[in-house]
């Protein structure tokens, strides 16, 4: 089985590299890297207390009374049980507000 014939290659013109082999960056940019790089501190930061990091108890305890309140409220207009003027989109409102703010309630908790 023969080989078949590989085209030769042509060399192209303003391909390649933009900078020559070699170089270094420019005086003016190093300069200016140097400056913005921060600063080594000589100072010791302690470690945060994992005290920090958890949430009070009331904060997951108001994400689900809010959630559990907007859910009720919005149970009750479509029933239109015990509210008044339940016809109104009022309490509509009202439920997907204490919905959302036990969604950002939710964000806070750690």
């Amino acid at each position: 089985m023969a080989n078949p014939k590989r085209p030769t290659k042509r060399k192209v013109e303003g391909t390649g590299r933009v900078t020559p082999k070699g170089a270094s960056i420019p005086r003016k940019r190093a300069e200016q890297a140097a400056a913005h790089a921060p600063e080594a501190s000589s100072r010791y930061t302690p470690p945060v207390p994992s005290a920090y990091y958890e949430s009070p108890r009331w904060v997951p305890v108001l994400m689900f009374t809010l959630f559990g309140l907007g859910m009720v409220i919005i149970f009750l207009h479509y029933v239109d049980v015990l509210l008044p003027g339940a016809r109104s989109n009022w309490w509509l409102l009202a439920g997907l507000g204490s919905i959302l703010g036990g969604i950002i309630t939710a964000t806070q908790y750690r």
